[in-house]
C-alpha cells in the first residue's frame, strides 16, 4: 500500500521570488554644483574673518605694548621737537594700556633723568597726554635760579633748551615726592609744566619717544585733538606741497 506524505521541511522559494520585506535604501544622489559653491564660499568668509581677527588682535597687542604714533600740537617742546611733528613712542617696558582707554598697567621700567617722556596729564580735567624733559627724580631737590636748574645744589648742563636761562625765572627748592617726577619743557617760556601744576605721578608714564616718522609745517589748531577737518587740510595741503614737509627732521631718533 502507498501511503501519502505531507512534507514538513522548508519550502525553497522560486528563484524570481522576492525576500525583501523591508524598504529599499534610496541611493544618494550626488550634491549640486551651488550647494558646493556655497559651502566653500563660507569657509573662504569665515578663515577671512578670522585671519582680521587675529590682526584686530595683533593691532591692539602692539598699541597696547609696544608703540604708538603721537603727533606735537604745541611749541613747549621747541628746541626739540616742532609743531606737527609726528613720533613714533615706545610703550615697551613703561606701560600696557587697553586702547581708545584710559585703562592701563604699570610694568618694570623707569625712566631717567633728562630723558624726554610722555605721559598722562596728572590733572583731573584734562583727558590727554604731554611730552617733556623729566629733571626731578624721586627725592630730588629741584630748583630753578635766574632760569638755571639745580638738581641737588648742582646746576644741570641743559643743551636742549630752545633760549638761554631767563633771568626772572625763579621756583623752588622742592623736594620730588617718592613714586613722582619733576618735567620741564624745552622751551621755558612758553611751556605749561611742574612748575604750574606739580609733580607727574609714576604711574602716569606712558612711555618715550623713538623716531619723528613725519613732520608737517601747518597750524597749532591743526594738530589739536578732534580738530579733524583741520588736521585732514594740513595732510591734503602737504600732499600738494611737498615743501611744507620737513624732511631733514624725518628719521630723527631719541
Amino acid at each position: 500500500m502507498n501511503d501519502d506524505f505531507t512534507t514538513t521541511g522548508p519550502i525553497s522559494p522560486d528563484v524570481g521570488t522576492n525576500l525583501s520585506a523591508g524598504p529599499q535604501l534610496a541611493t544618494p544622489s550626488a550634491p549640486s554644483s551651488s550647494a558646493v559653491e556655497s559651502n566653500t564660499f563660507r569657509q573662504r568668509l569665515v578663515r577671512e574673518l578670522l585671519s582680521w581677527v587675529w590682526v584686530a588682535l595683533a593691532f591692539f597687542l602692539i598699541t597696547g605694548t609696544m608703540v604708538q604714533a603721537r603727533v606735537i600740537p604745541s611749541a613747549s617742546m621747541e628746541g626739540t621737537l616742532l609743531i606737527g611733528d609726528h613720533l613714533l613712542m615706545s610703550r615697551f617696558g613703561y606701560d600696557i594700556g587697553l586702547p581708545f582707554t584710559r585703562y592701563h598697567i604699570r610694568l618694570w621700567r623707569e625712566p631717567r633723568r633728562q630723558q624726554v617722556v610722555i605721559f598722562h596729564a596728572p590733572l583731573p580735567d584734562r583727558d590727554e597726554d604731554f611730552i617733556k624733559r623729566l629733571i626731578g627724580m624721586p627725592g630730588d631737590s629741584v630748583q630753578i635760579s635766574q632760569g638755571r636748574v639745580f638738581v641737588n645744589g648742582e646746576a644741570i648742563s641743559e643743551p636742549y633748551r630752545h633760549d638761554p636761562p631767563n633771568p626772572v625765572d625763579n621756583f623752588g627748592p622742592v623736594t620730588v615726592p617718592t613714586r613722582s617726577y619733576f618735567v620741564l619743557g624745552d622751551n621755558r617760556e612758553d611751556s605749561w609744566d611742574s612748575r604750574d601744576w606739580g609733580f607727574v605721578p609714576e604711574s602716569n608714564i606712558i612711555g618715550t619717544p623713538v623716531v619723528i616718522y613725519m613732520s608737517v609745517q601747518a597750524s597749532e589748531d591743526a594738530w589739536q585733538p578732534g580738530q579733524v577737518r583741520e588736521r585732514f587740510y594740513a595732510y591734503a595741503n602737504a600732499l600738494l606741497h611737498p615743501r611744507l614737509v620737513r624732511w631733514r627732521r624725518l628719521l630723527t631718533t631719541f
